[in-house]
């Protein structure tokens, strides 16, 4: 028995051996490349929920740019962490609420103590910097790092800013929660036109065929009167949107035309599906003419296809409701409205995104193949190859959007005017003051024939 023994004993030494050298070469952990984020909660706690705060610590090593470390392992700061997210947290690899113990400025972003681990996405990078290229207003922020956990390796992560209303993020006015004062009741608030069911939650019948759900996240917690004036708002907006008389609809007294737009540019762009479907933000200011802004961005996608329409008409793996967007095409202020943010953007600016794409994934390349192997994906395609395939799809969604810019007669409802001769034309503001040049806005037309018809339509003007 003697020399079977020996041998096994000499196979499983060997097995061993092989197996420590393969997971020396494929799992070395932080490559030290990128930042690295070392967090240790309090005991080793596992984090297990997206509800419960778990207490720790953490600190920040940045190699490359020594300025941005944060603490020390002997000396780190203070932090909370729980889980985040809806289908990603049931991911393998899980994505993490971060609340700091004070606020702090993390590697070059502006100080805050609420920020997100998100799962490392190519898009998401590219498609925040479109939205400050396409000149939406505040976009969060993002930076790739390693995350050690309680002295284990998770690979790569997005540090991300969180959609909040402070100072040093979204910077509005941001009424309380319990607010009983009609006079603010109507400003200053944060929400998302979600694709799921939430408590902080208003549900109205946007078509006949779904509904609409309404996340508030600023205020989140609602006084009767809040509640009631935000059923009611999104209900006349709604309403608005779906009027059938298009050149006389009143929406863009409630939303702004131009962001809107510009939000659109963007998920076509990035052939975004989730972009009228969820996490699709909104926003309002405190002013005389505040009106809903969309935005900030979040949760961006790319699905590197075949565009042949526009994306809310494309198909998806999932079930998809796109709000909205099927009949703010169908309107001529919207459509002016794109095409006049499209020629802001292309083609001046196109280069520099891509070169901004290429500058902030290209580094990733080292920490992408520990992660590949970690996580066990799928596409072994190392993060340069990546990059090129994502860029190439943006640039063929550019010139697909370039040559398909919208139009309301997209929609089949313009009607070809026979040519006669105008004697009078009429510009009428959205507070309905009339004069015979165009007022700065949005302008219902109204044109005046020699045969006595009349023509209406509503139009973007722009000083």
């Amino acid at each position: 028995m003697k020399p079977i023994v020996l041998n096994l004993c000499h196979t499983v030494v060997k097995t061993l051996f092989v197996i420590l050298l393969f997971t020396t070469l494929t799992m070395k952990g932080q490559t030290g490349t990128l930042p690295i984020v070392y967090i240790n909660t309090q005991n080793n706690m596992p984090i297990l929920t997206r509800t419960k705060y778990v207490s720790g610590t953490y600190y920040i090593v940045d190699k490359q740019n020594p300025d941005f470390n944060v603490g020390s392992a002997a000396s780190p700061h203070a932090l909370e962490i729980r889980g985040r997210g809806h289908s990603s947290w049931r991911s393998v690899k899980k994505p993490y609420k971060i609340k700091l113990g004070e606020k702090t400025p993390l590697l070059g972003m502006n100080k805050h103590k609420h920020w997100a681990l998100l799962k490392f996405y190519e898009p998401t990078i590219a498609g925040m910097q479109l939205g400050r290229i396409m000149d939406l207003g505040w976009t969060p922020s993002t930076r790739p790092v390693e995350v050690v956990l309680n002295g284990d390796y998770l690979g790569l992560y997005l540090l991300t800013e969180t959609n909040r209303i402070s100072n040093n993020r979204l910077d509005i006015y941001e009424q309380p929660n319990w607010n009983e004062d009609a006079n603010t009741i109507p400003y200053g608030w944060l929400v998302e036109v979600d694709n799921y069911v939430e408590n902080n939650q208003i549900s109205i019948k946007e078509n006949n065929s779904w509904n609409l759900r309404i996340t508030y996240h600023s205020p989140d917690s609602l006084s009767s009167a809040q509640r009631q004036w935000l059923l009611s708002e999104f209900k006349e907006i709604n309403t608005a949107i779906y009027d059938e008389d298009k050149p006389n609809s009143t929406w863009e007294q409630m939303i702004d035309v131009n962001a809107m737009a510009r939000y659109f540019i963007i998920q076509e762009v990035l052939d975004n599906s989730d972009g009228f479907h969820g996490s699709f933000y909104l926003h309002k200011d405190r002013s005389s003419e505040a009106r809903w802004v969309a935005g900030p961005l979040w949760d961006l996608s790319c699905n590197q296809r075949a565009k042949t329409d526009y994306t809310f008409k494309m198909k998806t793996s999932y079930g998809f409701t796109p709000h909205w967007i099927g009949e703010l095409i169908k309107d001529d202020s919207f459509c002016n409205a794109v095409r006049t943010a499209w020629t802001e953007f292309y083609p001046d600016k196109v280069q520099s995104w891509m070169d901004y794409i290429d500058e902030h994934l290209l580094p990733c390349y080292d920490a992408f193949e520990q992660e590949k192997t970690m996580w066990n994906y799928t596409n072994r395609d190392p993060m340069d190859e990546r990059v090129k395939k994502l860029k190439s799809a943006l640039i063929a969604n550019i010139e697909w959007f370039n040559e398909h810019l919208p139009v309301a007669s997209y929609s089949g409802n313009i009607d070809i005017a026979v040519t006669k001769e105008v004697i009078k034309v009429e510009y009428i503001n959205l507070a309905g003051m009339s004069r015979p040049r165009p007022w700065n806005g949005v302008n219902i037309v109204i044109t005046t024939y020699e045969d006595g018809s009349t023509s209406t339509a509503k139009v973007l003007m722009t000083e």
